[in-house]
């Protein structure tokens, strides 16, 4: 179907507003958005009501790349370092040895239950072996989980991109003979490396200079963050090396450096984000050919059911054995249990699976990957919260950030925090003055059944009521660790050696 500018701009325009719309659907259903939109483009694809042909797999390759590199600097800059600081070690482990176990045990379970050739499995479990950026922070940041086990999943979605990109283009060399597991070592250890160390350059001193360069405009703050996360990301790749894992970490510095107009940098981010998944996913559906799912469907649910009964748990297992081992951290069997069914697949295997696409021109890989995303997405992402319920990891009660463009609280060093108090909690009945919060903290209000007003240091504290609590950003791990500790303990909490962490 062909269309002028003007019926691009249109089209484009009424796929934007839809999708957008879809996010309240999918904020009630618990589900992801990218399934509507990889809804919206196979409907505007060639075998759906738009007939758009859409079939050139190095493009979608090379634009899947780049939005992927836009939703990393997104999480980067939204992730609180102070909240994953802890996580990053086990996160580290996933990313790493949780990766290269994952493609092991899927790759000799495709390959003994689908006769498929080595090679093939191998690719197929790098594909899948990395969970998906977009998909977990727009799932896991709307439940209620302990702050170390959304911090070791929003990391590792964040480090495991890189290594499974590597190994992707690697296994995908058509007229190659196969790497060596050596070769595959040395060019991922290599790669990272390089992407690591550009990132820890970039990071600090684009920090440093957005501090002390006085920018005319408010508005060219996040534009010159988001071309500083590009400059990261084109410049690791121009050195050979992970372009990926150079911008999350160049991102995860500057989000948490006390920048001018931070939170305009971050809402300029997410959007950016948004806009991105939007166009990325709408782009994969398009590309998909509805006609030839249903030959991928056996095989899709073959290896997503090898995937998440079997590859995910043992790399889980794995890798968490090796933390303990180590000494860097210990994870519980429920926590290990939540990690390995909230491993979502999302655009990352989709996009991985136009490299060997665009490598070889078949696309039978694509279709199976596209169907276990769509089948396996589908059915982790709305149990994820009675998952959390059942084992006992919901944490209703947690601080969480709450975003204000306001220049009091970035002159101050401050911070915004939320508090809701769940049925259950400790909290319930103690009085303000009893949280005994440093002095330089306050809770500036309370919201009880619908209204809202200032409390005094004798008001007394109900379940379902929500706080505003102003603290400096040098307090704040101590206030979040004081209101945790009062919530499972009481007001005595320190007397019972609780210290909240």
């Amino acid at each position: 179907m062909r269309l002028e500018l003007d019926g691009w701009l249109l089209v484009s325009a009424v796929i934007v507003i839809a999708a957008i719309a879809s996010v309240r659907i999918a904020h009630r259903t618990g589900l992801p958005s990218l399934l509507i939109y990889l809804g919206l483009g196979l409907l505007l694809g060639e075998s759906g009501l738009g007939e758009i042909h859409f079939e050139d797999a190095i493009l979608a390759k090379q634009l899947g790349l780049i939005a992927l590199a836009v939703i990393l600097a997104e999480g980067g800059l939204t992730t609180n370092w102070e909240h994953v600081r802890k996580a990053v070690p086990p996160a580290l482990v996933l990313a790493t040895v949780g990766v290269g176990i994952s493609i092991v045990v899927l790759a000799a379970a495709v390959h003994g239950l689908l006769d498929m050739d080595w090679r093939s499995a191998l690719l197929l479990g790098a594909i899948l072996a990395s969970t998906d950026a977009a998909a977990v922070f727009s799932v896991l940041r709307r439940l209620p989980l302990p702050p170390r086990l959304a911090g070791i999943l929003e990391a590792e979605s964040g480090f495991n991109d890189a290594p499974t990109v590597i190994i992707v283009i690697l296994l995908s060399q058509v007229n190659v003979p196969d790497p060596s597991v050596w070769n595959v070592l040395v060019t991922s250890v290599v790669e990272l490396a390089i992407g690591a160390a550009v990132g820890l350059a970039v990071g600090p001193a684009a920090a440093y200079l957005l501090r002390r360069v006085a920018l005319p405009a408010s508005g060219l703050y996040p534009i010159a963050v988001m071309a500083i996360a590009f400059l990261a990301y084109s410049g690791a790749a121009v050195a050979h090396g992970s372009g990926f894992l150079a911008v999350y970490v160049a991102t995860l510095i500057i989000g948490n450096s006390r920048l001018p107009h931070r939170s305009a940098t971050r809402g300029f981010a997410e959007g950016a984000a948004w806009l991105a998944q939007i166009g990325l996913f709408v782009m994969l559906g398009m590309l998909a050919s509805p006609s030839e799912l249903p030959s991928a469907v056996i095989p899709g649910l073959v290896a997503g059911l090898a995937l998440v009964l079997l590859a995910r748990p043992l790399s889980v297992i794995g890798s968490t054995a090796l933390v303990r081992l180590g000494r860097i951290g210990r994870v519980t069997w429920r926590e290990q249990i939540f990690l390995s069914w909230a491993g979502l697949r999302g655009a990352v295997p989709i996009v991985l699976a136009t490299i060997p696409w665009a490598a070889s021109g078949h696309a039978g890989m694509f279709n199976v990957v596209f169907v276990i995303v769509i089948i396996f997405t589908l059915v982790q992402g709305p149990t994820l919260p009675f998952l959390a319920r059942l084992l006992g990891l919901s944490a209703e009660g947690e601080a969480r950030d709450l975003d204000v463009e306001s220049a009091p609280l970035e002159e101050l060093n401050a911070d915004l925090l939320q508090v809701r108090i769940p049925p259950g909690s400790k909290m319930h009945g103690v009085e303000i003055f009893e949280l005994r919060l440093p002095s330089d903290t306050a809770v500036t209000m309370i919201v009880r059944d619908g209204r809202s007003f200032v409390p005094a240091e004798t008001t007394r504290l109900r379940s379902e009521d929500q706080l505003l609590v102003v603290t400096t950003a040098a307090q704040r791990d101590l206030v979040e660790r004081r209101l945790r500790a009062v919530s499972r303990r009481g007001k005595l909490a320190g007397w019972y050696g609780e210290s909240g962490d």
